[in-house]
């Protein structure tokens, strides 16, 4: 089993940066491959971002340009910095892992429980 818990969300401004944290336990973290999703109210879950266990990446379309993932291998923990942040980034994001998929499909094995981002306009 491996517990997620998100951090670093919060209201903010259009235009305005967070910066997403999720820490990881119960199991060696480097090799999952690790998810950042998103879901709007009223709206099905969308992927936002991935990285693999060999630190390549994925985006969303949406968020190509401003936002960014990394991992810390040692701290357990992936990180979401996102900048010029959107009213329609309004949602709750989720950090998510997986042994085996990669992508940006909402397939992986393990969840946390969320963070509200709110971007106001």
């Amino acid at each position: 089993q491996v517990q997620l818990v998100e951090s670093g969300g919060g209201l903010v401004q259009a235009g305005g940066s967070l910066r997403l944290s999720c820490g990881a336990s119960g199991r060696t973290f480097s090799p999952y491959a690790m998810g950042w999703f998103r879901q709007a109210p009223g709206k099905e879950r969308e992927g936002v971002s991935c990285i693999d266990n060999d630190d390549s990446t994925k985006y969303s379309d949406s968020v190509k340009g401003r936002f960014t993932i990394s991992r810390d291998n040692a701290k357990n923990t992936v990180y979401l910095q996102m900048n010029s942040l959107k009213p329609e980034d309004t949602g709750v994001y989720y950090c998510a892992a997986d042994q085996l998929d990669y992508g940006l499909d909402p397939t992986y094995d393990y969840w946390g429980q969320g963070t509200q981002v709110t971007v106001s306009s």
